[in-house]
């Protein structure tokens, strides 16, 4: 057989709908892969006839035309768990109760609800967590104390957390307590994270939209399947995916570190440009950013 006709094993156990890439990986490092009775390396390809096996179960190449596998959207309740591993409590395999196998695409914190698509395509779920820093997730978020200006403009513009600043995201304040985020990368408990920088507690904390997918009247608990249209447009804007994601956040060093704190934290930064704040849909105020995140909180504390 030639080279063509082969195909990396991680690549084969995840188009098998058994896992996702990720979690192959750990299973062919934790040397519970054999194929043809040998314990293979990582990068190590399969060949047509070759007998894969994971934990003594036979794993079967994937259709091609993938008519098999499964995608589904599920909003997901406070308390549930975001693990294939059907041994912990309120894991959310065990909570959807699914009668194929699949597994979550990313992950949303146990305390935090809302929209997370699962599926037994693992070709996907690798396209779409490398490219998922390019693509936007929208959260509602409750805070414990009054929204300022100033928390408004610096969730905006970035914030220091895990060595690194945030990208610049959306912020669109609802009431004294809520706003909205839409962010384009996923850093681990990135929403709490930022709000726990600038000295607030988030209680409550809602995904609502992947690209370009909503929650709609889904509640929580519930699913259902993608819509062809949905997974078509999922499958378009993961296309270009590349083996690293899109525009990663870039860590700093511990010297450019301090400067990037400095600007983000205002100081010396009379050379940045003014980043534009996104208010109510409906307001029509067209004055400047700090003006129109003042006019908002002042008119929700009525």
């Amino acid at each position: 057989m030639d080279n063509n006709s082969e195909i990396r094993l991680n690549k084969f156990i995840s188009d098998s709908g058994f896992c996702s890439r990720r979690e192959a990986d750990k299973l062919i490092e934790q040397n519970r892969v054999k194929i043809n009775g040998d314990i293979p390396e990582l990068g190590t390809k399969v060949q047509l006839g070759d007998l894969v096996l994971v934990d003594g179960k036979r794993i079967n190449a994937s259709a091609q035309d993938k008519l098999d596998r499964i995608y589904i959207v599920y909003n997901k309740p406070i308390g549930i768990t975001c693990t294939t591993e059907r041994h912990i409590h309120g894991n959310i395999i065990n909570a959807i109760g699914h009668k194929k196998r699949i597994f979550p695409i990313g992950r949303l914190d146990k305390p935090s609800e809302g929209l997370i698509f699962l599926t037994s395509d693992g070709d996907i779920v690798n396209k779409i967590l490398r490219a998922e820093n390019a693509h936007d997730k929208e959260y509602l978020v409750t805070v414990d104390k009054p929204l300022s200006e100033r928390f408004v403009e610096r969730m905006q513009r970035g914030v220091p957390i895990l060595d690194t600043i945030t990208k610049p995201c959306k912020v669109t304040v609802d009431s004294r307590f809520i706003f909205r985020i839409v962010l384009t990368q996923g850093l681990n408990r990135q929403i709490r994270r930022m709000c726990e920088h600038l000295g607030y507690e988030v209680l409550k904390l809602k995904r609502t939209r992947i690209m370009k997918v909503g929650l709609g009247n889904l509640k929580p608990g519930q699913w259902r399947n993608l819509t062809n249209i949905e997974l078509a447009e999922i499958n378009q804007a993961v296309s270009s995916s590349s083996k690293t994601a899109t525009d990663p956040a870039k860590p700093v060093s511990k010297a450019p570190q301090s400067e990037a704190i400095k600007k983000s934290t205002g100081a010396n930064n009379s050379h940045q440009p003014a980043k534009k704040i996104f208010i109510n849909k409906n307001s029509k105020n067209t004055t400047t950013p700090t003006a129109n995140v003042k006019a908002t909180l002042k008119l929700k504390r009525k």
